[in-house]
């Protein structure tokens, strides 16, 4: 491709980039916005940041233009609990906005800001063996394969309860199983997403990034836990990597402790 006029080496030299460069029309309808940033995206499976907890919001990428140093810069915006979250991902200098968005969500993409097409991040940022990223891709929302393991082996044992449920009427965080009588929430944590202290790695891209976002999952689950300890709940928290069935016969030993306890009070 060769370079735009006022451009040299993929660099604005002289005059500003053009609006064709970086400004989105402002008469553009939203569903035109929306298929614009799915194209430039790839698609739109390609545009989910994840939030933790099983949640996940659909970013966009906004261009900017710094005039006095003639660059166009780049940033990731998504919504997160009514509040916007903006991350700056760098640096475009195509000569069109519709190259320069695709360029900018390939820098999202491989700064592991959005999830990848097949639900991965980058392998080397996220564990020490195949078998844990497979787990860990397969445990980042409701129904995972070791909190279905966990329900059915606490099933098999007897216990009925709820599932995906806030234990606290008003309390907005679920939690995976719950039995309400005998005031029990557990919690099945992903090894990466809660910073696992046995398989959790740092990550080695994007590591501030990463960090702090480990770092605010755990920060809500210890909020999580005391908001509900002082209500009176008991809160079990059991890591993939855990046995189910060794799991599950802590669970229904303690909902069976606390089923007594209320019992013998009430009698």
């Amino acid at each position: 491709m060769s370079p735009a006029k006022g451009q040299e080496l993929g660099r604005w030299k002289k005059e500003c980039p053009p609006d064709s460069a970086w400004r989105c029309k402002p008469d553009l309808p939203r569903s035109a916005r929306t298929k614009e940033q799915d194209r430039a995206a790839g698609g739109p499976n390609r545009r989910m940041v994840d939030l933790g907890d099983g949640r996940t919001a659909r970013a966009s990428v906004e261009l900017k233009l710094r005039r006095r140093t003639r660059r166009i810069r780049a940033y990731l915006r998504w919504s997160n609990a009514g509040k916007t979250q903006v991350e700056y991902l760098g640096e475009v200098e195509e000569a069109t906005r519709a190259r320069n968005l695709a360029v900018a969500w390939e820098i999202a993409t491989s700064k592991g800001f959005v999830r990848t097409p097949d639900d991965s991040m980058p392998a080397e940022s996220w564990a020490s063996s195949p078998a844990i990223r497979a787990s860990m891709r397969g445990n980042r929302g409701k129904d995972t394969k070791p909190e279905l393991a966990l329900r059915k082996a606490i099933h098999n044992l007897g216990f009925r309860y709820r599932v995906d449920v806030a234990p606290i009427t008003g309390f907005r965080r679920r939690a995976d199983i719950v039995f309400r009588g005998a005031k029990v929430a557990v919690f099945s944590d992903g090894c990466f997403w809660h910073g696992c202290p046995e398989h959790h790695r740092a990550s080695q891209r994007n590591s501030d990034f990463w960090t702090r976002k480990i770092a605010e999952n755990q920060a809500r689950d210890r909020d999580t836990d005391r908001v509900l300890t002082e209500a009176g709940w008991l809160v079990i928290r059991v890591w993939e990597h855990e046995s189910p069935t060794q799991a599950a016969e802590r669970v229904a030993a303690a909902v069976a402790t606390r089923r007594e306890s209320t019992a013998s009070r009430a009698q």
